[in-house]
């Protein structure tokens, strides 16, 4: 018996050798292990044996039985890996399907447009983590503490953070003016420098918000910044970026991190002035808080005030783009929609 169950053994490793393809490799292991096969025909009779047979005839046909699955494991493997990608005739003078071009989007170009704009300006490009603190996002830039601002229902606390303070209080942060204490901490001054990046802000969505923007700050810091200064760079970042002069008006504004604030408007360029739903109907369009950095977060930075001054503008990326494209609907661009982000190829 010993004998024969070797020749099983042996015959049923040369077979599976000789297996060509995965359909011949089933009908061969039918052949080996299935309930006709002289394997099984084996165990079944083992119940007629001695006490001394049954033993050892058992335990050899487990043995043979494991090593042939081993095999067929191996053999598995082996023709899976020699496997052809295509098994079907297929005809080479077909034409091949057509790539679709990618192209960037149109938020993700006028940041490029801006970071060249300033780079010729002699601008730094700074980033920053997406999640900040209540130390940067508020503490640092003049905000008092029971400003609404701090509130819920204006920005996204981190779970299990809401009830500590300073660094240890985290946020997505609402907007980018915290970097720019990040950056003068780590880099003093002079410095001049912009922070592109998208600012979480919990509000109802309409025409000219979203929940997500993004935003692109820029900051000058040096000795003798005049206001002067501010406003010539902001006309000559527009005229830049849309290719000819764009009407441009400052009113007064309130920032807790500038002294004095301005809120900075251009003329709606989806209208041209007349009035659209984009600029609430009155011709103009708020695109950026700006003005003199305030004295308090020249101290968080560790910057003298009586030694350092500079000039803040937080532009509203999102709403430029609206202006360069003439589109009337700020969600478009975050909707993913393919066939609108196809009209900008």
């Amino acid at each position: 018996m010993e004998k024969e169950l070797e020749k099983i053994l042996n015959d049923g490793l040369s077979a599976i050798d000789n297996v060509k393809s995965t359909q011949e490799l089933e009908d061969v292991k039918k052949e080996l292990t299935g309930k006709k096969s002289a394997l099984a025909g084996i165990m079944k009779s083992i119940g007629t044996m001695s006490a001394e047979d049954k033993k050892t005839v058992g335990m050899k046909s487990t043995e043979i039985r494991k090593k042939f699955e081993d095999k067929f494991k191996e053999k598995s493997d082996e023709l899976v890996s020699m496997k052809s990608v295509v098994d079907e005739n297929f005809d080479l003078t077909l034409p091949g399907k057509s790539v679709s071009g990618g192209v960037l989007h149109p938020i993700t170009q006028m940041c490029y447009d801006l970071n060249d704009a300033f780079a010729s300006l002699g601008f730094e490009v700074y980033s920053e983590d997406d999640i900040s603190s209540e130390k940067f996002a508020f503490d640092n830039l003049n905000f008092p503490k029971d400003h609404p601002a701090r509130q819920s229902m204006d920005t996204y606390w981190i779970e299990g953070t809401e009830d500590k303070e300073a660094d240890d209080r985290l946020c997505l942060r609402p907007h980018l003016t915290g970097g720019s204490v990040r950056y003068l901490l780590a880099h003093g001054a002079p410095a001049r420098f912009v922070y592109p990046g998208r600012v979480y802000r919990n509000e109802t969505t309409d025409a000219r918000h979203e929940r997500a923007f993004f935003q692109y700050e820029a900051l000058i810091v040096d000795k003798d910044i005049s206001f002067s200064s501010g406003m010539v760079m902001i006309q000559t970042i527009f005229e830049k970026v849309f290719g000819k002069k764009v009407n441009v008006r400052m009113r007064e504004g309130f920032f807790p991190f500038t002294e004095p604030g301005y809120e900075i408007d251009m003329e709606c360029l989806v209208c041209g002035g007349k009035g659209c739903k984009v600029c609430n109907h009155n011709g103009w369009i708020e695109v950026m808080p700006g003005g003199v950095i305030h004295p308090n977060v020249l101290r968080s930075a560790n910057l003298d005030p009586e030694e350092w001054t500079g000039f803040y503008i937080n532009i509203g990326l999102d709403r430029l783009v609206m202006m360069r494209y003439g589109v009337d609907d700020v969600r478009l661009f975050h909707s993913g929609d393919l066939r609108f982000l196809e009209e900008f190829k």
